[in-house]
């Protein structure tokens, strides 16, 4: 799995995606980041969209909004519950995922995964709000390879609200 420090050094290499477009929010309740933007050099986006986010709207039904790292044993998991991950569908722009790749999972089935015991651990700052309906921020923060990242993200929004309500 990726470490918290080549956390922030890919989004630098993901420049090409414009982040001013994306008006979303992540579970934490800032800007939602982007997963990926471009799988394994295909040119391929995650995300409902292809945009490299995991934004969501009213025809996202199986609500692509976890940005995750997938495992061989996820992978595995999701192919016995009749969701195979791995074989490319080009009419979909679907590249077919691979161990390590970022992709934007639908909140459903990272549920499934979790009480099944192979959750592929996930980016909080890239995992958009609406997955909370399907899972606690508690649970979520016990897979999040940018724990550190989001602590310092919290910290500092609770500092905010600290200093805002000194003030009222």
């Amino acid at each position: 799995l990726s470490n918290d420090d080549d956390y922030e050094a890919e989004f630098d290499e993901e420049e090409n995606v414009d982040a001013s477009k994306v008006q979303s929010c992540n579970v934490l309740g800032t800007l939602l980041k982007p997963c990926c933007a471009n799988v394994r050099g295909t040119g391929i986006g995650t995300g409902f969209y292809r945009n490299g986010y995991c934004s969501t709207g009213e025809n996202d039904t199986g609500r692509h909004t976890v940005c995750v790292e997938v495992t061989d044993d996820f992978l595995n998991f999701s192919a016995s519950v009749g969701n195979d991950l791995s074989t490319p569908v080009p009419e979909y722009s679907f590249p077919g995922l691979k161990n390590g790749d970022k992709w934007c999972l639908c909140a459903a089935r990272w549920s499934q995964a979790y009480h099944a015991g192979v959750a592929p651990k996930l980016f909080l700052q890239s995992t958009h709000e609406k997955t909370l309906t399907y899972a606690p921020i508690e649970i979520l923060r016990m897979f999040a390879i940018d724990q550190k990242a989001s602590d310092e993200v919290l910290r500092t929004l609770n500092d905010k609200r600290a200093t805002l309500n000194k003030l009222l």
